[in-house]
Formats: structure tokens, C-alpha cells, sequence
């Protein structure tokens, strides 16, 4: 996120076909398989295990979605709204243009996923696991990511609107550029080397100061 505007995020919107097909459940998954052009709605899809399943141009609206397992899962042009993920792990996953509105995270196991062009709206992402991930034109707004782990994830074009961090888990991760001077924290765990460049408001450097055990003077 070097230069970009808060108000125009380079992130691309998912592209849905004007009609999709309603798929109802109940819906289980295999190893390899693909849904393509398909509104689920107001179904649980939950406890499965799969790999390399993919989505692609999918609308998800209120969709119970925790605790699967779906390594390398593969999601292109989807939307979650107001779908609860908790608990699930896409481990390796690889999602692009995507948006999840309203949406529970808590727990979201996307450790070593790659996101390029998502949107995360006003979502509950408590403890969401993205150790490694590779991130490029993410948007988080409005959203509570206590506890959530970044540790070594790669941040690139990533804007972070009314963001609550408390507690994150930054370390190694670089963050030259990354602006958090909108984000709400108490406390990061967060490396000195890795914050050159970071923007930061004025009133968080007291953080920072309580966090390297440095004494700010009036």
C-alpha cells in the first residue's frame, strides 16, 4: 500500500454473470471439484474435507461454512455475505477478486494462501491464521482481526480502514508502507526492523515507545 489513495483501494470487485443458478443443499464436497456460476444460500456446508475443491463465480449469502478442511482451495470471482467461516482451513488456498461481507472468521485457518484483489467488510476475524500468506490489493475495513496472525506474511497494496489489531501477530512480517494509522491497538507483536516505513499516527507512537520500552517526553 505505498502510495495508494484510502479512497480508491486498487482492489478489484469479484465479476458475477448477471444469473446464476441456485444450488441447493445439502452440498458435499470431493478432492477436485468445481462449481462454477451458482448462488448458495441459507445452507450449512460444514465439517468436510477436501483438496484442491474450487469456486469459481459463486455467490455464498448466508452460508454456515465452519470447520472444513479444504487445502489448496481455489476461489475466483466468490462473495461470502454474511457467511460464518469459523474455524475452517484453506491452508494454501488461492483466492482472487473475492469479498466477504459481514462475515465470522474467527479462527480462518489461510496460512500460506496467496489473495490477490479481496475485500474484507465489516467481518468478526478473531485469531484469523495468515502465517505466510501472500497478500497483493487486500482491503480490510471495518473489521476486528484481535489476535490475528500475520507472522511472516507478505503485505503488498494492503489497506486497513477502522481496523481493530489488538494483539496481532506481526513479527516478520514487512511493513514498509503499510499505513496503520487507522487501526485500533492496545499492543503488536511486532519486530523494530520490520516497522521502517510503517505510517503510524501520532497518537499511536506511544504504543510503539510502551512496546520497545522507550520513555516518550513531553
Amino acid at each position: 500500500m505505498s502510495s495508494e489513495s484510502k479512497s480508491k483501494p486498487p482492489v478489484e470487485a469479484p465479476k458475477l454473470p448477471a444469473r446464476l443458478t441456485e444450488l441447493p443443499g445439502p452440498i458435499g464436497l470431493r478432492d477436485e471439484d468445481s462449481v462454477r456460476d451458482a448462488r448458495i444460500a441459507g445452507v450449512a456446508i460444514e465439517g468436510q474435507e477436501a483438496s484442491r475443491v474450487s469456486f469459481e463465480r459463486v455467490s455464498f449469502e448466508g452460508v454456515t461454512f465452519r470447520d472444513n478442511d479444504l487445502a489448496r482451495l481455489e476461489l475466483t470471482d466468490v462473495v461470502f455475505d454474511r457467511c460464518d467461516l469459523s474455524n475452517a482451513r484453506f491452508g494454501g488456498a488461492n483466492i482472487h477478486r473475492a469479498e466477504f461481507r459481514g462475515c465470522k472468521l474467527m479462527g480462518l485457518d489461510l496460512s500460506d494462501a496467496m489473495l490477490r484483489n479481496v475485500r474484507f467488510l465489516e467481518c468478526q476475524g478473531e485469531y484469523v491464521n495468515l502465517r505466510f500468506a501472500d497478500l497483493k490489493q487486500v482491503l480490510f475495513e471495518d473489521c476486528f482481526l484481535r489476535r490475528a496472525d500475520f507472522y511472516t506474511a507478505k503485505l503488498q497494496s494492503v489497506l486497513l480502514r477502522r481496523v481493530d489489531l489488538d494483539g496481532a501477530q506481526l513479527a516478520g512480517t514487512k511493513l514498509d508502507g503499510i499505513d496503520l494509522s487507522d487501526c485500533d491497538f492496545n499492543t503488536l507483536a511486532v519486530e523494530a526492523e520490520d516497522l521502517r516505513g510503517c505510517i503510524i499516527s501520532r497518537g499511536q507512537a506511544s504504543v510503539f515507545a510502551n512496546l520497545f520500552g522507550l520513555v516518550l517526553k513531553e
